[in-house]
């Protein structure tokens, strides 16, 4: 695999690397970030292996990032259109203002002519939806939306961090109303967060939405630093943001560790090889504070797990799913194919229907 094996996003015409540059580090203005020299060599490296996927929002590093981002492409109009940006609205840069971020229409709108501002661009390519507002109404958030992509400033939408039951809602008032659908869902995943396999994913693929995967090494947990068997502070510029791994984490990690020694690659290139690879997953975020670190995560394009590595990670990592997750994946099988094998997949008799032979 490479950066320029290009995938389609969910149901819709547009094509994307397999990993898309995460710019969450874009700028120092936080005190962990990357400045903004060594941000834009990160990101023409990126662009350089054919990478064209570059992940930002509206509240990274108070603004820098899309400002870095847009300095880079400034005057730059054809590469700018080879390259999909997508950027995130909700979060509120301005301390007291009650309509400066979430999903109002006034929220919205303004939110996006700062971020096109910054970014030196007349439209992104995907505006996500950053977060969830549970007291806007969903029909003025999607209307809103569907203007955007209108009025040409928008190509496409996705949300990120959204409860399923609210985005599958949005997703079907809008295919009712003939508005722009939801084409991507940005959700974290790696191996140590597994949960969204439960509802998001599953809805997801039913409904023709791409999945791109955030903190794939779990805020730097899955990066090779940790170890049960290493003791003393690790090199981590947001340890005190993120914390360090649990003695559960451990578990996961260590047997990562162990993989990767057998693959012959990091930890990183693991981690994220895995989560690349999962059912649903179309390209998956990858970020960087160090144009090293870049090269280390995108050396995950070239790893290759046997089917034994890969069922020793699903089982070490295995979540424990929102009711009716295990119920339907145990129990619903034998209920309605009673025995029989559909689709290639055996199922077996409920002992309660082989403890008569009577009908009714």
């Amino acid at each position: 695999m490479s950066l320029d094996s290009y995938v389609t996003l969910g149901h819709s015409g547009l094509r994307i690397s397999p990993f898309t540059l995460g710019t969450m580090t874009f700028g120092e203005d936080h005190g962990w970030g990357t400045s903004p020299a060594e941000s834009k060599d990160i990101l023409a490296a990126y662009l350089e292996r054919g990478g064209n996927s570059v992940d930002t929002a509206n509240i990274y590093t108070n603004g820098h990032s899309e400002k870095i981002i847009g300095d880079y492409f400034a005057g730059k109009g054809s590469l700018r259109d080879r390259v999909v940006i997508g950027t995130k609205f909700f979060g509120n840069l301005y301390a007291k203002d009650p309509n400066g971020g979430g999903a109002g229409r006034k929220g919205i709108v303004q939110q996006l002519e700062n971020s096109l501002r910054r970014l030196q661009t007349e439209y992104v390519d995907i505006y996500w939806l950053h977060n969830f507002d549970p007291a806007t109404p969903v029909e003025e958030t999607m209307r809103t939306l569907d203007d955007l992509v209108a009025s040409g400033k928008v190509r496409y939408i996705g949300f990120s961090d959204v409860p399923a039951w609210r985005t599958a809602e949005a997703a079907t008032l809008a295919q009712f109303r003939g508005w722009a659908p939801i084409v991507g869902l940005q959700l974290e995943y790696s191996l140590l967060e597994r949960s969204s396999e439960g509802e998001l994913i599953p809805l997801a693929r039913a409904k023709g939405m791409g999945v791109l995967p955030w903190s794939p090494l779990k805020s730097g947990f899955l990066s090779g630093k940790y170890s049960s068997a290493r003791t003393g502070p690790v090199d981590s510029a947001r340890s005190a943001l993120v914390g360090t791994p649990s003695a559960r984490d451990y578990v996961v990690i260590d047997a990562l560790n162990d993989v990767a020694a057998e693959v012959g690659a990091s930890p990183a290139a693991v981690a994220l090889s895995w989560a690349n690879n999962r059912p649903g997953i179309t390209s998956t975020l990858v970020g960087a504070r160090r144009l090293a670190q870049l090269e280390t995560n995108l050396d995950a394009l070239a790893v290759t797990l046997t089917d034994a590595q890969r069922a020793t990670l699903d089982e070490v990592s295995a979540p424990t799913l929102d009711f009716p997750a295990e119920n339907n994946r145990t129990l619903a099988a034998m209920l309605a194919f009673a025995g029989a094998t559909v689709d290639g997949r055996d199922t077996v008799v409920s002992p309660l229907l082989e403890a008569s032979p009577t009908r009714y």
